[in-house]
């Protein structure tokens, strides 16, 4: 890729340490130091932007080897660690140094290559445009040392392979291999009379017999094409897209989630979870199911799923009423009974309102890497579950109950509907998610005040106090939160010891990356990625 390309996508690389004396104060004891390490991308990391290069999905590989970004645009960025493989042998002075205590160096990151993961589509059927926003993306196992992951938007999940290949004849235009055809799409089903509707529930859904295949137009082979092709995406790379797993979801997907069994994953929608094969693209196996019999019944949806990393049975999904259910797949086929149910006991106790299950819904389900517990993060807290206790957390993480006497303008401007993702380290001990103003916290599990968090922001000096008083931003804040944010310290506390309910509701972190092995973490913001480490 030539150096003008990457310019205009900002995909460019700056690598400095912030000194100690920049920070305007230490951190909360028990939790780490934080230090700016890397930005990849445009820079600029303002909010109020829309553009088609803004991250929507970010995911470390499971050595933490690569990274993947995915954008508004459908593209999805990787990006591969550099410094264990470019830096020179270390001279004498610094193994000595290394054998003297000396801090390691963090872990560096630089650009691979991009390909363009979903189009933009329209549902003839529902009368409907799909975005190719990427939603979510999962790193699959890597069997043969190439690069597999799935990618998704609104509707379609797919399976992508990026390999290394040599120089080769065709002057870099793409290798088309044909592929067995896709199932039929909903409206050459309709056309053909079939039903495209999946079947009642505990049995798997097909949607296309192989007398529909046969009878497909040329426009289904031009997309059996696409499904088998390989394209050059850059220096030496091909992206090849293997599986595409559509036409199972009559609502936005929000969730998919590799299992550790490496043969399977999941895609959950607003009501229901589905469990698919990666080797088959034609069928899959609806294993939650809410939708009622008369939708007017309806009272809850799925919000969010993730598979336990260390057991191939155990699925937890969060719900609009901040329920977590965990299931296992071993005792049923049908898991619309949970062997658990995570809810709050205090929560019942406090009177409902009309926002109580707005901000109550579970944005994000992940498991710890200790595998004892388990966290949830919905619009006001953080909350860390331990699997056996499903009456009460085991600690709270109050992430944005400044902004609680605010909720009807929260409402009335639609922020109260965001949701925020969270991550945690290796071991459990530190976890981590994200808020407005360009902000993110990190909380530790040993500190004796768990809402002693280091708030961070995501700029090349994390711990710098800034004000958004700016004049641009002024426009779609809320009516009492236009002076901008006033940070000082780590825990967002004004001098006199209460939250400062300022700041810029444009601007805002959703998606958190933590390393796999390091204390090291990713956050985008709009179309750059800061990195941080300890």
């Amino acid at each position: 890729m030539s150096n003008a390309r990457r310019r205009r996508r900002g995909l460019t690389t700056s690598l400095a340490l912030s000194p100690v004396s920049s920070y305007s104060s230490s951190p909360p004891s028990q939790l780490p130091y934080w230090k700016f390490s890397q930005v990849l991308g445009g820079g600029g990391g303002g909010g109020g932007q829309d553009d088609d290069d803004t991250i929507s999905a970010i995911e470390f590989d499971g050595r933490g080897d690569y990274l993947a970004a995915g954008d508004h645009a459908g593209r999805v960025i990787l990006f591969r660690r550099t410094d264990e493989n470019q830096v020179p042998p270390p001279s004498r002075t610094e193994l000595e140094r290394a054998d003297q205590g000396a801090a390691a160096a963090p872990p560096a990151y630089s650009y691979m290559t991009e390909f363009q993961s979903h189009e933009q589509e329209f549902d003839v059927l529902h009368s409907l445009e799909i975005g190719e926003k990427v939603k979510k993306l999962r790193w699959c196992a890597r069997p043969n040392g190439s690069l597999c992951m799935l990618a998704t938007n609104d509707r379609t999940v797919k399976l992508w392979k990026v390999s290394e290949h040599s120089a080769r004849k065709g002057h870099g235009q793409p290798r088309r291999r044909r592929s067995t055809p896709p199932p039929a799409s909903l409206s050459e089903i309709a056309l053909l009379g079939q039903d495209g509707s999946g079947v009642t529930n505990g049995h798997y859904d097909q949607w296309a017999s192989n007398k529909a295949r046969n009878h497909l137009s040329s426009d289904s082979t031009e997309l059996s094409d696409k499904a088998g092709e390989e394209v050059e995406v850059g220096e030496g790379y091909v992206a090849k897209c293997r599986r595409v797993f559509a036409r199972a979801h009559e609502y936005n997907i929000n969730s998919i989630s590799n299992n550790c069994d490496g043969e399977t994953f999941v895609s959950a929608d607003d009501l229901r979870i589905n469990l698919w094969h990666l080797e088959v693209t034609g069928q899959c196996f609806n294993i939650v199911d809410m939708k009622p019999a008369d939708m007017e019944d309806l009272v809850e949806v799925i919000a969010s799923a993730e598979f336990d990393p260390s057991s191939c049975s155990l699925l937890a999904y969060g719900s609009s009423r901040g329920f977590v259910r965990l299931v296992d797949l071993r005792r049923s086929a049908l898991c619309d009974h949970a062997v658990r149910i995570f809810q709050d006991r205090e929560n019942r106790m406090q009177p409902r309102t009309f926002f109580t299950e707005i901000v109550s819904c579970i944005s994000d389900v992940k498991f710890t890497g200790d595998g004892r517990h388990l966290l949830s993060r919905d619009y006001m807290n953080m909350k860390l579950w331990d699997l056996r206790v499903e009456s009460s957390p085991v600690s709270t993480y109050k992430v944005h109950e400044f902004l609680r006497p605010k909720l009807s303008e929260l409402y009335n401007d639609d922020y109260i509907f965001d949701r925020f993702s969270c991550c945690a380290s290796k071991g459990g001990d530190y976890f981590a998610t994200g808020s407005y103003s360009n902000t993110f916290k990190v909380f530790s599990r040993a500190a004796a005040n768990p809402n002693g968090a280091t708030t961070l922001e995501a700029s090349t000096n994390p711990y710098r106090i800034q004000s958004f008083a700016s004049a641009k931003s002024t426009q779609g804040l809320l009516s009492n939160f236009a002076r901008g944010i006033q940070r000082k310290g780590q825990d967002g506390l004004r001098s006199d010891g209460r939250e400062d309910t300022q700041c810029n509701m444009e601007s805002k972190v959703t998606h958190l990356a933590w390393h796999p092995t390091e204390n090291f973490i990713v956050c985008p913001a709009n179309n750059s990625l800061y990195m941080y480490h300890t």
